[in-house]
């Protein structure tokens, strides 16, 4: 049967080795107390909880989905009760201020716990991690009213939240949306329309759900920019803060959906529902963009969820699966035939699945750390900087590690063969838990065209150049470590030519703006596998580093040196190919007049 283990000796690696996280908490105001011993200690209890109460549930959900009943969503056997746990436990207030009841952690410390709750049951962790942007936005952008009647209960876990955006006929051109809002005398506004694809929209887990919902007001501008947000309760708090009378919002019905299948995908219609609004009329998107950034981040998760849980069955499976012999003479003649590990192809399919899930948990942390600095530090050109590099990687995070981690799902399937394509051996589950990561909280192609059009190329290269410096630096200050030269050599190469490729695209689309269109998605996964050979180079410089003084640990270090090398030969060549086509240009994509597709 499927399992998982929290891998706590790398992420521990990454935290405190690699990134130095407890350097970095006490330079941030108020996160002094974020010691190595507290993350230590949090990490184990998270990894218990993830274990022990969400991992068996996985397949649960899986099998059971959820079930509509005239309105009311059942979800699967056990859910409910492990949620009351996480509650328990204190685990949704860890990141949120302690004057909303929260716990006043930074954001990364959160995120570590959210990597494992994600890779030990997906379906299950969207009911908590959706109330996650919802508590956000509500911070930033609600006033003191509706943090004391809402916020409180999200950070306690004692209501849930969701992000309702999609509407039937648009998807991510939110300027096309048609839920409506009249105002009413007493201030409050009545909300009507439908939204789609409404992750946990409704359940049976909390007494209340709190909806954040955009929509138009009667005299609001065409278009993006006559968008309000609004916060619609399923039930309308009463003076004391209770769940009171049930308001006009109602599930019309569940998605049928390719995987996820434990979380309750929802249409939800407003019908003259009561909504409150959040930040200035109009102004819905500007505060929408504090839920997606979190909602994006969340995403990036999800890709290195599907990447770690698939490395680890594949790899049990790949050493106890007997099947044929090496090429290179018997590894286990006193068996009928050698384990498949052996083979140097399934050896491929492993490593690929380590080396994108082991860097995908470097930048994770990496970009969470943005956030923490963009929260707490108190020196305006640090916030400034994190900011910009948090913008940057943001889209590379979400649409790359989500691509990679939907190829190491099915590298995971394959290692299994026949069995892999058998449900009970869960690797298929995975691939198709794994699909929706590349498509909500904007596509792959939509994140492509963030990254290139409005991050790169309309910031003049500035914002790609806080990342490239510290690149730069990088390499330079290991200029003279000979041991170092087969990673940085490279690495410094590629540095150089993102920035080149930027000023040719940037050139050719002063001529032809749809040759940044034709060029972004190729572009976001060049930056992708530069943005991981950095860190995959200072992962081996730590790793050399450990070697060097003497350590206990020297398999884990040697693996991390290895992987690396295999990084390097094997992955970052996949950059030669998007240099060839992102600079092809868009002529072989627009060339075929519209009418001559044909079938």
């Amino acid at each position: 049967m499927p399992e998982y283990k929290a891998p706590q000796r790398d992420m521990q690696f990454v935290l405190n080795e690699v990134l130095e996280i407890d350097k970095h908490y006490q330079s941030l105001p108020g996160c002094e107390e974020a010691s190595a011993d507290m993350v230590a200690a949090i990490m184990e209890e998270g990894a218990k909880f993830s274990e022990r109460v969400l991992s068996p549930l996985n397949r649960v959900g899986d099998q059971q989905g959820c079930q509509f009943n005239d309105g009311e969503v059942t979800t699967p056997d056990g859910f409910k009760e492990a949620y009351q746990q996480f509650v328990e436990g204190g685990w949704p207030s860890m990141t949120h201020a302690t004057e909303w009841g929260g716990q006043g952690l930074p954001e990364s410390m959160g995120i570590m716990i959210n990597e494992m709750v994600g890779t030990a049951n997906w379906s299950w962790s969207m009911y908590p991690g959706l109330s996650h942007g919802a508590m956000n936005t509500l911070e930033a952008h609600g006033t003191d009213e509706q943090k004391q009647t809402y916020l409180t209960r999200l950070v306690s876990g004692e209501w849930t939240g969701t992000m309702c955006l999609t509407e039937p006929h648009c998807g991510t051109d939110l300027g096309l949306l048609r839920t409506r809002a009249e105002p009413q005398l007493d201030g409050s506004y009545q909300i009507s329309g439908t939204k789609i694809f409404i992750s946990a929209g409704e359940h049976d887990m909390t007494d209340n759900i709190v909806h954040i919902v955009l929509a138009r007001l009667p005299d609001a501008p065409a278009g993006t920019k006559g968008i309000s947000l609004f916060i619609v309760p399923k039930f309308i708090p009463t003076a004391d803060g209770a769940a009171g009378s049930r308001n006009g919002v109602a599930c019309g019905s569940l998605e049928h959906k390719m995987g996820i299948h434990g979380n309750s995908t929802c249409v939800m219609n407003f019908d003259n529902a009561t909504g409150y609004l959040i930040g200035p009329e109009n102004k819905g998107l500007n505060c929408m963009f504090t839920f997606m950034n979190t909602a994006r981040i969340g995403t990036a998760l999800q890709g290195l969820a599907h990447a770690e849980w698939g490395f680890q069955n594949s790899l049990t499976y790949a050493r106890e699966r007997l099947q044929m012999r090496a090429l290179s003479g018997p590894k286990a003649p006193d068996k009928a035939a050698d384990p498949i590990i052996v083979h140097p192809e399934v050896r491929k399919l492993l490593l690929t699945q380590k080396a994108f899930a082991e860097g995908g948990r470097a930048l994770i942390y990496l970009s969470a750390m943005q956030v923490d600095i963009t929260e707490n530090s108190e020196d305006g050109q640090a916030r400034a900087e994190a900011e910009n590099l948090l913008s940057l990687l943001t889209p590379i995070a979400k649409a790359f590690l989500t691509e990679v981690g939907f190829e190491s799902a099915n590298h995971g399937l394959q290692v299994f063969g026949g069995h892999g394509y058998i449900s009970e051996w869960g690797m298929e589950q995975n691939v198709r838990d794994s699909r929706i990561s590349m498509l909500y909280e904007g596509t792959t192609q939509i994140q492509a065209l963030d990254l290139l059009g409005r991050k790169v190329l309309m910031s003049q290269g500035e914002t790609l150049k806080t990342f490239t410096k510290r690149i730069h630096k990088f390499c330079q200050a290991q200029s003279d470590n000979e041991a170092m030269q087969a990673y940085t050599q490279p690495l410094a190469e590629l540095n150089k030519e993102w920035g080149d490729l930027t000023l040719k695209v940037g050139m050719k689309a002063m001529q032809n703006r749809d040759e940044v269109g034709a060029a972004s998605v190729d572009y976001l996964m060049y930056s992708g596998y530069v943005t991981l050979a950095y860190l995959w180079a200072q992962m081996a410089h730590t790793a050399q580093q450990a070697l060097a003084q003497g350590t206990d640990d020297q398999a884990f270090y040697e693996a991390k040196l290895a992987t690396a090398t295999f990084y390097y030969q094997r992955l970052l060549p996949r950059t030669r190919s998007l240099v060839d086509t992102m600079q092809s240009g868009a002529d072989n994509l627009m060339a075929l007049d519209e009418a001559h597709f044909q079938f």
